[in-house]
């Protein structure tokens, strides 16, 4: 275990140093929310209206927290995909390292990513006027909720990067994620006006559980349909979802990690 845990370190300081060396990285997981927060938390605020009437920049703020974890799926699965094509994965797999720890410290040193950029989109949304008036306890358990849920996607990013491996084909993916993932939930646009059908997908989609549970922390304006069980128990719902993510994409990763290029 002593071994492992050196090893993920090591790791770690690895891809620091990379980060440091290359910046621009934090442009990519940054660049889409904070023109989100910039074109509707401000020059289409008062344009739209939520539920109770409440401030629509109050209403989006959790919701751009969840796009920085979703920005950061397309980043680590092409450069998983990259390490894989120019064969800096098979001399990681020739190290007398334990093979998790490679994709552990991959996860974590872009969860740092993640945490950078959520707090530059923050402090862009406390610039325009967001204010959360909630307790210092509540607003960190928002903040720790949407990394717990950018740590899950990370290695959805890991394993889609493994399967997938053509840089070009996850770029596009990327996007569909991002976006697609960011307006089929509830994380900027109110699901009251949707179809059924697609109102239900909407509701149970894992990012709607985590939105709403960072808006019921931080005392923003109701996001899901009443009645409904997400609506009821936001946390708990995301939880489970979080849970059943992760027991799926983990494994796989240490498995597709394992059998890579073979």
């Amino acid at each position: 275990m002593t071994g492992a845990l050196g090893d993920v370190a090591a790791m770690i300081h690895r891809h620091f140093l990379h980060l440091r060396r290359t910046p621009t990285r934090v442009l990519g997981v940054t660049l889409t929310p904070v023109t989100m927060v910039l074109v509707l938390g401000y020059m289409l605020n008062k344009a739209i209206t939520v539920r109770g009437n409440g401030d629509y920049l109050d209403y989006m703020m959790a919701g751009v927290g969840a796009q920085v974890a979703l920005a950061c799926v397309g980043g680590i699965a092409i450069g998983t995909a990259t390490s894989l094509r120019n064969g800096l994965i098979d001399r990681f797999r020739s190290l007398p390292t334990a093979r998790a720890s490679i994709l552990v410290a991959h996860t974590v040193s872009d969860l740092a990513l993640a945490a950078i950029g959520m707090a530059i989109a923050s402090i862009v949304g406390v610039l325009l006027g967001w204010r959360p008036h909630v307790s210092a306890v509540a607003l960190l358990t928002g903040f720790a909720v949407l990394l717990v849920f950018a740590y899950v996607m990370l290695w959805l990013g890991v394993l889609l990067g493994l399967s997938v491996r053509s840089p070009e084909a996850l770029g596009a993916l990327a996007g569909l994620i991002l976006v697609g993932g960011s307006f089929l939930s509830n994380a900027f646009v109110p699901l009251d006006g949707l179809p059924d059908w697609l109102r239900t997908i909407a509701e149970w989609s894992p990012i709607s559980a985590v939105v709403a549970t960072c808006r019921s922390l931080w005392s923003g304006p109701s996001s899901l349909v009443d009645g409904s069980f997400p609506s009821t128990h936001p946390m708990a719902t995301a939880i489970i979802m979080l849970a059943v993510i992760a027991a799926i994409t983990v494994p796989l990763s240490i498995r597709a990690y394992r059998t890579a290029g073979t």
